[in-house]
């Protein structure tokens, strides 16, 4: 019996021995998560492109541009707009090539190429998500020239109306509104790889738009009651936008469940909710019931506007976030808003940080923001400053949806090099079609750092030792690593840790 206990010992050594010092050790402290966007708005050439008409080349320039703008401060996502008005920032056989890139509605940027595209894959390779920002029902912009031959407004009269300050609007009542919006998303998300579908606070119309009148769809609500409808008008508007958002997000997730579906209402449901709030009240005015979407999870984040100040007492920033997670039934994510551009120099940074840090302290599990816009961020230095120094110093992974997919992928294979002053550390994805991105954890002196690199990378350089303080009298050496895997949605495989210190230190 002993002679069984101490060979059964032997074969214990001998097998963690066997597995090249690889344990492990999930207590490593593990990235930040923030979701961490700004918005690009191409309607009325907003941000992007700066203007109609620039070559390829200028447009590509500029993308490149605002994309290590956000990379070099830390972001992790961007939200682009590929659908300003019924037409399309990049090929599409449904709807026209739009006026904001060549300044001609139906004219293809010269020499031809697909802008999405360049966005998704100049966006990936700087470890940024690409949402896609689509208006599901503005036809016309009053800044995007005449409407061509190739518009909605001209091939399809019977779904639009003009309304009195020059807009065309979609009728979100007609099922061919529908149809061609969930059309153009299922395309989208079909062919290009993106991460997320956005949809802003624009579905009825503001009533400016329309001089103040009611929208213009008396008759589509008559022909509803001559079918036998019974709700009163404004529930009725309310439920053709409540049963195109359930159908989006199943049309989305039928191609690919990875896929975020996002929107971003305005801040305010309706004044009183909390008690203290006033202002717009999107549910009578815009139609949308922005609460029941967030309540019945027909979304995967919910991004209201709130684009007030802290100390804003009526719409109030922490009050109407805070009321905003109280209605967060389903645990999706909620990321508010922010006007990035408010108020302007010191003041301005001060605001935005507070509003990052009070986001953190309301949604611990799974904090996150979205700037307007990224012209903001442009504008003003002394913020991306201080966003850099204080709650963006660090890389940050977008948080995990665990009720789109909860597995952990595979952990890659790791091998390490020995390079003189340096350690040549390679890996090898276990699914390269799962893996999103990569972290390499590195272990100085017991304090371990780690960097995010994006799903391309397949090894990192790192030095075998460094020094811990700024007279370079303390060295650290490097004594372990660790490389793993991200996936689509988040999920982190297992940290195996490497003990590179005790292979290389007698060599």
């Amino acid at each position: 019996m002993r002679n069984n206990l101490v060979f059964l010992l032997v074969l214990i050594c001998f097998a963690l021995r066997s597995t090249g010092q690889q344990i492990v050790q999930p207590e490593i402290p593990k990235p930040q998560r923030e979701f961490r966007a700004a918005w690009v708005a191409s309607v009325a050439n907003i941000n992007w492109p700066s203007k109609p008409g620039l070559s390829t080349q200028q447009q590509q320039d500029e993308a490149i541009a605002l994309l290590d703008m956000l990379k070099k401060n830390n972001f992790n996502a961007v939200i682009f707009q590929v659908r300003p008005q019924a037409d399309a920032l990049y090929k599409s056989n449904l709807e026209p090539w739009s006026y904001f890139l060549t300044g001609v509605q139906g004219q293809a940027p010269k020499p031809c190429y697909d802008p999405l595209q360049f966005w998704v894959e100049a966006a990936h390779e700087r470890g940024l998500e690409l949402h896609v920002w689509l208006n599901p029902y503005r036809a016309h912009h009053i800044s995007g020239g005449e409407p061509s031959e190739f518009s909605v407004v001209k091939k399809h009269p019977e779904l639009v109306y003009k309304l009195k300050q020059g807009y065309w609007w979609l009728d979100p009542s007609k099922k061919g509104t529908q149809d061609l919006s969930a059309a153009v998303v299922k395309d989208i998300v079909r062919r290009y790889d993106i991460d997320g579908v956005h949809f802003d606070d624009y579905f009825y119309p503001y009533a400016e738009y329309n001089g103040g009148e009611d929208f213009p769809d008396a008759e589509s609500y008559a022909e509803y009651q001559a079918a036998g409808g019974k709700l009163a008008r404004g529930d009725w508007r309310r439920e053709q936008v409540n049963l195109f958002i359930q159908r989006i997000y199943k049309t989305i997730k039928e191609e690919k469940k990875y896929v975020k579906f996002g929107v971003s209402p305005f801040g305010i449901w309706r004044p009183g909710f909390p008690a203290s709030i006033k202002g717009f009240d999107q549910y009578d005015k815009l139609y949308a019931d922005a609460k029941l979407w967030l309540n019945e999870g027909w979304i995967d984040y919910f991004m209201p506007q709130l684009y007030w100040q802290v100390n804003n007492i009526p719409q109030s920033f922490p009050v109407l976030l805070g009321w905003w997670q109280s209605e967060n039934t389903k645990q999706r994510h909620l990321w508010p808003g922010m006007n990035s551009g408010i108020g302007g120099g010191e003041k301005n940074s001060d605001e935005i940080i507070n509003q990052i840090m009070i986001t953190r302290g309301i949604l611990p599990k799974s904090p996150g923001a979205a700037h307007w816009s990224i012209a903001a961020l442009l504008t003003h230095e002394s913020l991306r400053n201080d966003l850099l120094k204080g709650p963006y110093k660090e890389e940050a992974l977008v948080p995990a949806s665990p009720w789109l997919d909860s597995e952990k992928p595979i952990s890659p294979k790791v091998e390490v090099e020995n390079r003189e002053a340096d350690l040549y550390i390679k890996w090898k994805p276990a699914n390269k079609s799962d893996d999103f991105k990569y972290i390499v954890y590195t272990n100085y002196g017991g304090k371990w750092n780690y960097t995010i690199l994006n799903y391309k990378s397949r090894f990192l350089l790192v030095q075998k030792s460094i020094f811990a303080d700024q007279a370079k009298l303390i060295k650290q050496n490097l004594q372990s690593i660790a490389v793993t895997a991200v996936d689509r949605t988040g999920n982190e495989s297992e940290v195996r840790i490497e003990d590179v210190l005790k292979e290389f230190e007698n060599k």
